[in-house]
């Protein structure tokens, strides 16, 4: 139980039935200033029930509200404000980080399950820095979910269909090489894709030559899906490198074309409801009483679309997962899309709908501008990953040669750079890309939360600690630590309501500079009858550091 929801039984106790304890807790607040105590009940909401004035309340209910869990209770005003007893308190949360270990913040298990569609790159398409932001804003929101005693389903809903596959099969065949192909397969694409657009503006003939390519795919022509099937397989090798440095994994790999044989489904459904009308020869959902534009299902040579796709795959995955929650982790520009596939999902009679959330973050940018493959205006994201690794190896070399593990360490650090720059930002900022900034050993960067935490283990070592328990220290600098290792479990329970990585990063940058004041202020290893209960606070800050980087995809490494 929190200190909050226990001063609220006390509160309970002491005003009786006039408020319930549902509502003294969440009337609580945490003071801004360290002055004003540690938790404050406003007494305004008391005033009529009581027939006083709330500060006349305030000074009434400090009088009543003696308990060992306080130091001090003070009436400020219409507000009652409690001191935690500093001693009792750093004992009860020290020990309980100890005795859970990574296990800390940890809910039950539900039973309940939530699908995440996240990453989902273009085959025969660079996995570029683009698709850095919903790589590991999804990978980090799996995590939160699972702590949060979820099961979780990642979707790799991969974009392996749709006419640019007609263009490359295009370019292929006018100027690709089969050999040169096989060598550098991403690379060699992207080449033919960038040409055949540069091309096209001055021949506009190769995009019907493009359209006619897919439709022969859809139709399942030999060569064109042979063709299809090598673009596929070879973009997943590659793909699979990125994943394997980022230590991100998916449950299932069913892209866009799996949905091919799924999406009349749909569109039965939608005709025996009678949501499909005729729209300038399409069909389309109409969505005016919802106050957006119609949504398009069928085109008028009766292709279908995007939104039939993704139609198709919520009905699949309910059906197959039964989940509870689903989250769409796609860009911020696609929000009409999602708002028009929820609405049509909620016409169909899916209640589950309410469940489902697109989760949009930003763009990465580079020198101002959105990333675009078509113009060849990207950055490669293994390129950037392995420079960071290059650049982390560098470090360690001229800080600490002799380290063992370098190369998984240089790892671990180079990566944990990279998704810490992302994940430290709220996610519908826009980032710009900076390599150099995104490599910084100091600052609000993961290196230092990871230097943090190496350096709280190398304190272990040197003082032997033997997994003594904490006795307790009521000073500034201890409990500044002991204050942020209580706020973990809420931390934890705001990121998974908000679907919001960053505030588990501000957090763990939050704990390391608390530490390393503390670090700064109190000398942890003197020879003298506290040292393993100092220690065992350490400890403590190891245990939720290395979990807090863990949540969000980055290691920690017990050494640097």
């Amino acid at each position: 139980m929190s200190y909050k929801q226990q001063y609220a039984e006390i509160l309970h106790g002491v005003i009786g039935e006039e408020l319930t304890l549902e509502q003294i807790e969440q009337l609580i607040e945490q003071p801004k200033h360290e002055d004003h105590g540690d938790l404050a009940f406003p007494c305004f909401m008391l005033a009529k029930a009581f027939r006083k004035a709330p500060v006349m309340i305030a000074s009434d209910l400090a009088e009543k509200l003696e308990n060992p869990l306080f130091s001090k209770v003070q009436a400020a005003g219409p507000y009652v404000n409690v001191f935690l007893n500093r001693s009792v308190v750093s004992r009860e949360i020290v020990g309980e980080v100890l005795a859970k270990g990574g296990e800390f913040g940890t809910s039950e298990a539900n039973g309940k399950t939530i699908v995440t569609d996240f990453s989902s790159p273009n085959i025969a398409k660079p996995f570029s820095m683009g698709h850095l932001r919903s790589t590991v804003i999804g990978n980090a929101l799996n995590q939160i979910s699972r702590k949060k005693g979820y099961d979780v389903v990642g979707i790799n809903h991969l974009g392996d269909w749709g006419t640019q596959f007609g263009k490359l099969m295009v370019a292929y065949k006018m100027w690709g090489e089969e050999e040169a192909v096989r060598a550098h397969p991403i690379e060699e694409l992207l080449k033919l894709y960038v040409r055949f657009h540069e091309e096209a503006e001055t021949n506009p003939s190769l995009e019907d030559e493009g359209r006619a390519w897919f439709k022969k795919l859809e139709q399942g022509d030999a060569e064109a899906t042979e063709l299809w099937t090598w673009f596929r397989e070879v973009s997943l090798v590659e793909f699979q490198r990125v994943y394997d440095l980022l230590g991100v994994q998916f449950d299932s790999l069913n892209g866009e074309a799996f949905y091919n044989d799924k999406m009349q489904h749909v569109v039965d459904l939608l005709e025996e409801k009678n949501l499909l009308i005729e729209s300038e020869g399409a069909m389309v959902v109409d969505l005016e009483v919802e106050g957006m534009p119609p949504c398009l299902i069928k085109k008028k040579d009766g292709a279908t679309l995007y939104a039939t796709r993704d139609l198709a795959a919520a009905v699949y995955r309910h059906e197959t997962y039964h989940f509870e929650q689903a989250f769409y982790v796609v860009g911020g520009e696609q929000a009409l899309h999602f708002k028009q596939l929820f609405a049509v999902l909620k016409k169909l009679g899916f209640d589950h709908v309410d469940g489902m959330h697109h989760v949009p973050f930003g763009l990465i940018m580079k020198d101002g501008k959105k990333m675009s493959t078509r113009k060849g205006r990207i950055v490669l994201l293994e390129e950037v990953l392995k420079e960071a690794i290059d650049v982390a190896k560098q470090n360690i070399a001229e800080k600490n040669p002799n380290l063992a593990n370098a190369e998984q360490t240089a790892r671990q650090v180079g990566v944990g750079a990279v998704i810490f720059h992302d994940l430290k930002n709220e996610r519908m900022n826009n980032i710009e890309f900076d390599l150099e900034q995104m490599l910084k050993f100091e600052g609000e960067t993961g290196p230092y939360v990871q230097y943090t935490n190496a350096r709280a283990n190398s304190l272990l070592r040197k003082g032997n600690y033997d997994g003594s328990a904490f006795e307790g220290n009521d000073d500034d600098y201890t409990w500044g630590v002991v204050s942020m290792l209580n706020q973990f479990p809420v931390v934890i329970d705001r990121a998974f309501a908000r679907r919001e990585p960053s505030i588990i990063s501000r957090y763990v940058l939050d704990l390391a500079q608390s530490f390393n004041k503390y670090y700064g202020q109190v000398r942890v290893l003197e020879e003298d009858a506290g040292k393993q209960s100092r220690l065992a606070l350490v400890k403590s800050v190891t245990v939720v550091l290395t979990e807090g980087l863990r949540l969000l995809g980055v290691g920690a490494p017990e050494e640097m």
